[in-house]
C-alpha cells in the first residue's frame, strides 16, 4: 500500500489528524497490508500509527534532518510476516547522502527511505522503496525520478523490488513517463497495468477533502522490479459519513513474487 496520509496541521479543522488516525489505521488493517509506503507523516503521525498498528514496526527519518524533523517517507511492514534486513535514507538531491540536502528546483527536502526484507513465509529476499516528490519543481522531479532509477539499481542490483510514493505526476507527465520507459534498462512497472484482474476504484488518487478525487488521473503509484505477478490493484475511496482518512486515497496492489 502507498498513502499520503496529510500532515498534521490545526488548518484542516474536522479534516485533521485526530479526527482521521483511526481511519488511516483501520484502513491498513482492514486490508492486511504487509507494507506501507507513508508519506507527509510528522513525527508524532509516525508513533501514533505505531502505537495503532501493534504487530508492525516502521523505518525511515524525517527529512529536514535524518532525524525527527520534518515529514517522513516512511515504511510500515507487518513484522509476522517480514525481517527487516538493511534500511537507509537518502535525499532527493545532488547529494543524496547529505540530510536536508535540497537542489534544482525543489520547494521542500525530499527524500527516499528503502528497507531489505525477508519474507518469513517464503524466504525470499526483495526491496521496498518509498519517496514523495517535490510538488513545485519541474526539474526536481525529472531529477528524482533519475535518482530513483540510479539508487533502485545501485543498492537493490537485480533484486525484485517495489517502490511506493506520491510522485506529484500524472501518468503522462515526464518524470512517470521516465520511470516507465521500457527502452531504458532501469526502467519500472506501474502495477496497475499488469495486474491480473482489471483497477478496482477511481483513477485518481488525489481527492482534497473535496467530496471525490479532483482528478481521473493519478499522482500516488505502486512500481515494480523484478518478476512479480499482481493478483490485484485498488484505489481505496472509502469514506465515514462522507470523510476520508486522507486527502489523498491508498493505492493498494497485492503481490506475488
Amino acid at each position: 500500500m502507498t498513502f499520503n496520509i496529510r500532515y498534521n496541521t490545526v488548518a484542516d479543522s474536522m479534516n485533521g489528524w485526530p479526527y482521521r488516525k483511526d481511519k488511516v489505521a483501520s484502513q491498513i488493517l482492514f486490508h492486511e497490508a504487509h507494507i506501507i509506503g507513508v508519506q507527509e507523516a510528522l513525527h508524532e503521525q509516525i508513533m501514533e500509527l505505531q502505537q495503532l498498528l501493534p504487530q508492525y514496526k516502521y523505518k525511515g527519518v524525517g527529512r529536514d534532518d535524518g532525524k525527527e524533523k520534518g515529514e517522513y517517507s516512511a515504511i510500515f511492514y507487518d513484522t509476522t510476516r517480514l525481517q527487516a534486513l538493511q534500511s537507509k535514507t537518502f535525499w532527493l538531491s545532488e547529494s543524496p547522502g547529505v540530510a536536508g540536502s535540497k537542489s534544482w528546483d525543489a520547494a521542500i527536502t525530499r527524500i527516499v527511505t528503502w528497507i531489505k526484507f525477508r519474507d518469513k513465509k517464503t524466504k525470499k529476499i526483495f526491496f521496498a522503496f518509498n519517496t514523495h516528490f517535490d510538488h513545485i519543481g519541474k526539474v526536481a522531479r525529472m531529477e528524482s525520478a533519475k535518482i530513483l532509477l540510479q539508487k533502485v539499481k545501485e543498492i537493490g542490483g537485480s533484486t525484485a523490488s517495489v517502490i511506493t510514493g506520491d510522485f506529484n505526476a500524472t501518468p503522462g507527465d515526464e518524470p512517470v513517463q521516465l520511470i516507465t520507459d521500457r527502452s531504458n534498462p532501469l526502467h519500472l512497472v506501474d502495477s496497475k497495468e499488469i495486474s491480473l484482474k482489471p483497477h478496482y476504484g477511481p483513477s485518481g488518487t488525489f481527492n482534497g477533502f473535496k467530496e471525490k478525487e479532483q482528478d481521473d488521473q493519478p499522482i500516488d503509484y505502486i512500481f515494480l522490479k523484478g518478476s512479480w505477478k499482481v493478483l490485484n490493484h485498488a484505489t481505496i475511496s472509502q469514506t465515514w459519513q462522507g470523510r476520508f482518512a486522507s486527502d489523498h486515497f491508498s493505492v493498494l496492489a497485492t503481490l506475488r513474487l
